[in-house]
């Protein structure tokens, strides 16, 4: 089936790339974004009056993403990086269809980079992304391809870790809280023998000091957002939609937009990107439930 936007009239290269996640965590991919692709404005929006999503239902999370995408139509937005590994997992396929938006997320990108390091794979992730088994089925569909690539087996397991994204949301990214849970929620993967882990949610890469240490030398660390923008790099050239500039634009133009309090996202989110940012609420729209 055909995208919608790639049915219509394109989107207009001058525009800026939405950015989107719960809260914090899409702050990852947006620093990825902004060194790899330095000419391109860029809108982020944290969902932070709902943060976090990992324990919402998946017609609770298709909802806030039609909500989002709604709200950053109208913006508008050229693309749209889904920077949130559990609307990926639940939602993508299915606004993909329904949007005028060429529209980007996480699992595919990192199942694949995991493939390249790897044949046991770890996954951590969110509970609603570890309960849809997306990364499990990208991996395994995407070895089924060319199985003649992998001269191992390839096996994946994942782990749910519901205690990080709330620990990190409040600041904490180097408790001792963090520190028991980081523990608890890689024995199972170390056990299992894992020569790769994906960090399954756009959080996680900022405990990687914290995780690195659990670890044997041995496993390879995937961030999905990584492989996301250097797949978005390409795709725009592609498309003819990279923002057709001459010399180097400076300043800072991005946006930043978020549902619950500017002022606390504006402080956290500071370390996160090395400057304070100007924040604005927003209120998304009301869409009908049906359909």
């Amino acid at each position: 089936m055909v995208p919608k936007w790639m049915s219509g009239e394109g989107p207009d290269p001058r525009w800026p790339i939405g950015v989107f996640d719960s809260g914090l965590g899409g702050l990852s991919v947006w620093r990825t974004l902004r060194r790899q692709l330095p000419h391109e404005q860029l809108l982020y929006f944290g969902d932070t009056a709902r943060v976090p999503y990992g324990e919402r239902s998946p017609e609770e999370i298709l909802t806030f993403v039609r909500q989002i995408l709604t709200w950053m139509q109208a913006q508008p937005v050229k693309l749209v990086v889904m920077a949130c590994n559990t609307s990926s997992a639940l939602a993508l396929d299915r606004v993909r269809q329904e949007f005028a938006l060429p529209m980007f997320g996480l699992i595919l990108p990192g199942a694949q980079a995991a493939l390249t390091q790897g044949s046991r794979i770890g996954v951590i992730a969110t509970a609603a992304t570890v309960n849809s088994r997306a990364y499990s089925k990208a991996i395994q569909e995407y070895s089924a391809l060319d199985p003649k690539r992998f001269l191992h087996p390839i096996q994946c397991w994942e782990q749910a870790c519901p205690e990080f994204v709330p620990l990190i949301e409040a600041g904490e990214t180097d408790s001792q809280a963090l520190r028991q849970a980081a523990e608890c929620y890689l024995q199972p993967l170390l056990q299992q023998g894992i020569d790769t882990l994906i960090y399954g949610c756009t959080h996680y890469p900022v405990l990687d000091p914290i995780l690195q240490p659990l670890l044997p030398r041995s496993v390879k660390r995937v961030d999905p957002g990584v492989a996301l923008v250097g797949s978005l790099a390409k795709e725009l050239g592609l498309w003819g939609l990279r923002y057709p500039h001459s010399g180097t634009r400076t300043g800072r133009w991005d946006r930043f937009c978020v549902s619950g309090d500017p002022e606390r996202f504006a402080q956290l989110a500071t370390p996160w990107l090395g400057f304070r940012p100007q924040v604005e609420q927003v209120e998304l729209p009301v869409l009908d439930v049906c359909g």
